[in-house]
C-alpha cells in the first residue's frame, strides 16, 4: 500500500527527506516550483505568484491523488474540498484554524478528512512576546527609545513584575507557556478557561483558575491582560468600552489571538484617555493594518505584524510533529491535535 504525502507550502529539503524517511510505504510529494516561495523563515503562505496553465493542471492532478497533505492549499482554499476528494487527512501548520474550517464549511465539504493543527508549536515564541510586551511597559522603554533617539539624558523609574497580577483568557498551550514564565517572574497568575471541571490550577500553571462568566470580577485585578482566546460567536469583541473601563488605570492589553476579541474604537479610546498605560497587538481585525490606522502613531502601543508566534524554528517543530501523526497515521491510531 501506498500512501501519497503532498506538501503544499514551501519546507526545507532537510525537512521533506526526514518525512520521507518516516516509512517506506510513503510517496512524499514536493515540487517547490508548483507552489508559492517563501518571504520569511516559516512563510507558509508565500509571495503571490500564479501557475502556467500546465503547472496549474499538474497541481490539480496531484491535489486529486493526495491521500494525505501538509498545509493548506493557499491557492486553492474555496475549492480545496472538491479538488482533494481522496484527502483522509490535513496537517495545518497554523493552530487557530477551527474558525476558518467551520467557515468555509470544510467539515461539510470534507467529512471525510481529519484535520490537525499545530497547537504548541508557537508556544515559546507566542510567551515570550508578553514576557517582552510586559517588560517594555513595566520599564519604560519606548521612552527610553524615544529620550535615545532625542539624545535626551533623564533618569526614570520602572517597575518590577513582581506581585503584579496577570490575568490570561484562553489556556491551550500558549496560555499555560505564559503563565509559566510569568511565575518565573513571581507574578499571579489567573487563567480564564471555557470548561474547568475536575482541572486543579496548578495543572495549567496559574494560581487561580476560573469560567468567562467570572471576567466582570477578574478584570478590576488584571494589571495586564492576555487574549489568546480563539475567535468565536461568543468571543467577538469580547472587549469593548464596558470591559475596558473595568480595567485598572495603568493596565496594560495584549492580544496575540485574534483581532476580532477587541473592539478596536473603545481600546483607541482607553488608550489615548491614558485609562490603559499601552498595549501589545500582534492582531488586528483587518490585516494587514491599513496605514491611516491611528495604532501606528500611537506612542503606547507595540504593533507586531501578526509575527510574535513565527520563528527559524518553526519548521523544524512542525515537522517533527507531522512525522508523529504520520506514525500514528499509518499505525491506524489517533492523530494528536485533531480539530
Amino acid at each position: 500500500m501506498t500512501v501519497k504525502v503532498l506538501i503544499a507550502s514551501y519546507l526545507e529539503p532537510e525537512y521533506v527527506e526526514q518525512i520521507r524517511q518516516v516509512d517506506a510505504r510513503l510517496e512524499v510529494i514536493y515540487e517547490p516550483s508548483l507552489i508559492a516561495k517563501p518571504r520569511y523563515n516559516a512563510d507558509h503562505k508565500g509571495a503571490s505568484f500564479t501557475r502556467s496553465t500546465a503547472q496549474e493542471a499538474a497541481w490539480r492532478a496531484l491535489l486529486a491523488e493526495a491521500d494525505i497533505i501538509f498545509d493548506f492549499d493557499q491557492t486553492h482554499l474555496e475549492d480545496l474540498p472538491e479538488l482533494a476528494v481522496k484527502a483522509k487527512w490535513l496537517q495545518t501548520t497554523s493552530s487557530g484554524v477551527a474558525r476558518f474550517i467551520s467557515d468555509n464549511k470544510y467539515d461539510e465539504r470534507m467529512p471525510d478528512t481529519v484535520f490537525t493543527n499545530a497547537a504548541g508549536i508557537h508556544a515559546q515564541p507566542l510567551a515570550e512576546f508578553c514576557i517582552m510586551v510586559m517588560t517594555i511597559f513595566n520599564k519604560g522603554f519606548l521612552g527610553v527609545l524615544r529620550d535615545q533617539k532625542n539624545r535626551h539624558w533623564e533618569r526614570y523609574a520602572g517597575t518590577d513584575l513582581s506581585n503584579k497580577t496577570l490575568v490570561i483568557v484562553g489556556l491551550g498551550k500558549v496560555g499555560q507557556e505564559v503563565a509559566r514564565l510569568a511565575k518565573q517572574f513571581r507574578m499571579k497568575t489567573i487563567g480564564v478557561k471555557r470548561s474547568i471541571a475536575n482541572i486543579q490550577p496548578e495543572e495549567l500553571n496559574v494560581d487561580e483558575l476560573y469560567t468567562p462568566e467570572a471576567m466582570d470580577r477578574l478584570l478590576p485585578v488584571a494589571d495586564y491582560l492576555v487574549l489568546i482566546a480563539p475567535h468565536t460567536d461568543e468571543t467577538e469583541n469580547m472587549m469593548g468600552e464596558r470591559e475596558f473601563a473595568l480595567m485598572p488605570a495603568g493596565s496594560v492589553l495584549i492580544n496575540i489571538g485574534r483581532g476580532a476579541l477587541v473592539d478596536e474604537d473603545a481600546l483607541m479610546d482607553a488608550l489615548q484617555r491614558g485609562h490603559l498605560s499601552g498595549a501589545g497587538l500582534d492582531v488586528f481585525k483587518t490585516e494587514p493594518l491599513p496605514k491611516d490606522s491611528p495604532f501606528w502613531g500611537m506612542p503606547n502601543v507595540i504593533v507586531s505584524p501578526h509575527s510574535a508566534s513565527t520563528t527559524d524554528n518553526e519548521n523544524r517543530l512542525i515537522t517533527e510533529l507531522f512525522c508523529e501523526n504520520l506514525r500514528l497515521f499509518l499505525a491506524d491510531k489517533p492523530l494528536i491535535n485533531v480539530v
